[in-house]
């Protein structure tokens, strides 16, 4: 085994110690669970979770933001032959917008549970906790750096969301979306003040709410201090 490989296994390593614990627990099917696309001012958010066989040995699975498109493309397809179990959910505006970014990612990460087989008994899940599941579960702080699971689920969110929004390009052309995916860019910022917001645009979200009201735009709304109702 040449150094190299022999560092990458160490890394890997490194970001199972979550799921060993739960394993050591006794627990038998541990999903990862991440969101990607909370702060875009348009478009999904999208969830994946994913069941992995006990140590599993990916070379290069990382934080999704730390890797090149076309490296995530190519874990995705490693990570989803790997996966016991693998599934992603999505929440679009106006939805969205309706029951705030907050519980929209929440909604997802439940759907996306719910459809993993088999069900699984621990949930190791990026920033968030979910009050209404009776599955044991561990919140992780910048989960994706530290849990193997957890950055595999943000591989497979991030190549699923860019995906989804190339093609909403060609359904909503002239915004740039395949470019810059949603985020607040200064392409997107200059497409949105000339056309208007279109119906995938985050009618909650500065500047598409002012903009919509013919006010001047404010602070926008974040994950963590909206209320859950």
């Amino acid at each position: 085994m040449d150094d190299a490989l022999r560092k990458e296994r160490q890394r890997i390593r490194s970001l199972y110690k979550y799921e060993e614990e739960a394993c050591q627990q006794g627990f038998q099917y541990i999903a990862g669970i991440d969101e990607v696309g909370r702060g875009p001012l348009a478009g999904p958010v999208v969830v994946a979770a994913v069941i992995l066989p006990r140590k599993t040995f990916i070379a290069g699975v990382d934080d999704s933001k730390k890797l090149s498109p076309g490296k995530r493309l190519r874990l995705a397809a490693q990570i989803k032959q790997a996966a016991v179990s693998w599934a992603i959910a999505a929440i679009n505006p106006p939805y969205l917008d309706e029951i705030n970014i907050l519980n929209a990612t929440r909604e997802a990460m439940y759907t996306a549970v719910a459809e993993l087989r088999p069900r699984p008994d621990f949930l190791l899940i990026d920033a968030l906790k979910l009050p209404d599941i009776d599955i044991k579960q561990q919140s992780l702080i910048k989960g994706d750096s530290l849990s193997f699971s957890i950055a595999c689920a943000s591989i497979l969110a991030k190549v699923e969301r860019d995906a989804g929004m190339e093609a909403l390009e060609l359904i909503y052309p002239g915004y740039g979306f395949s470019k810059h995916k949603g985020y607040a860019t200064r392409e997107h910022m200059q497409a949105l003040m000339a056309k208007g917001p279109c119906s995938i645009h985050r009618r909650s979200f500065e500047p598409v709410k002012s903009l919509l009201s013919g006010g001047v735009y404010g602070r926008q709304p974040g994950l963590f201090d909206q209320d859950d109702a």
